[in-house]
């Protein structure tokens, strides 16, 4: 069984090919390397089920040989990565999911695309179910992230409806781990690089704004049992263990000897008030749930990103 996984030096997408490999498939990696890094896959150089070639899934996709399965994980993924890059998103949600979409279709492959919980926008009801439409401003800032990503969700419908492609949405929330890249601009790195760096942790708002952390091989199990499954509507992973900003940045305090202080800023424009999923669908269809709690979650990815640190 061959995989194409785009985005395959991103935080998840290194992750995804590693599981991949470990069940057997030969993988092909694509990246153009906007956020990725080559660092992520420098450990599977040498494995002779994974072969990678720098692209850009904006691009058609010429690929040789027979496919079982396209993954698409290509796309920024923080704020400040899809504000640095709002037309590289846009394109990539749009254009780069049809050209995955015409390469599973061209293949007879299964076709996987890595959502998120960004297309609930500042939600209205919480928890966020799948069923739930909502509240996104097309307009604002970060539009071009959760727009690409509701404009991919119905383009993959589409292939499934119209092309009968054997299509799989996951809508992915908070998630973190080894190989984020320090000071990406989501929460959990900017705090830890903050802090590493003998810097306040910075708030945005009064830190009362709600945010469910989910460790990344519990979203890879997710991520496996729902690309091996039947279910083709869009299913939330994530952990539904909901926890403030200002809880969250004590706790990572907690982890320094000297801990830092915390200073509060402006909340920018549309930032979510509210992020938890309910996981009842992902319970009952994949039987998965999360398994690793924060506080272990936090050790391991705190001693990553130490590490990290002390070697730049």
């Amino acid at each position: 069984m061959r995989a194409v996984v785009t985005g395959a030096a991103g935080f998840l997408g290194s992750h995804l090919c590693d599981r991949l490999l470990a069940e057997g498939w030969s993988v092909l990696g694509l990246d153009n390397f906007i956020t990725g890094r080559k660092e992520n896959l420098a450990h599977l150089q040498g494995n002779a089920k994974f072969s990678f070639a720098a692209a850009d899934v904006c691009d058609p996709l010429r690929i040789s040989g027979d496919v079982a399965y396209v993954l698409h994980f290509a796309s920024p993924a923080s704020p400040p990565d899809y504000l640095r890059h709002p037309i590289e998103t846009m394109r990539v949600g749009s254009v780069g999911t049809q050209n995955a979409l015409e390469l599973a279709r061209e293949k007879g492959a299964r076709f996987f695309i890595a959502s998120t919980s960004e297309c609930y926008g500042d939600p209205e009801v919480s928890p966020q179910h799948e069923d739930y439409w909502g509240h996104v401003n097309p307009i604002g800032p970060r539009g071009v992230y959760d727009e690409a990503k509701r404009f991919s969700e119905a383009m993959t419908m589409a292939y499934h409806r119209y092309h009968k492609v054997d299509t799989h949405i996951v809508r992915i929330f908070n998630t973190y781990g080894p190989r984020m890249r320090l000071n990406d601009g989501r929460a959990l790195p900017n705090f830890v690089y903050q802090a590493l760096s003998g810097k306040p942790l910075t708030i945005y708002g009064d830190g009362k704004q709600t945010r469910s952390f989910c460790y990344v091989s519990d979203l890879i199990e997710g991520i496996y049992r729902l690309m091996m499954s039947n279910e083709h509507l869009p299913t939330n992973v994530g952990n539904p263990n909901e926890i403030t900003i200002l809880e969250f940045a004590e706790r990572i305090r907690k982890h320094f000897e000297n801990p830092p202080p915390i200073v509060f800023e402006a909340l920018p424009q549309d930032d979510p008030k509210r992020r938890c999923p309910d996981i009842t669908k992902a319970r009952r269809v994949l039987k998965w749930e999360p398994k690793v709690g924060l506080e272990e979650g936090l050790k391991m990815t705190l001693a990553y990103f130490k590490e990290v640190f002390n070697k730049r």
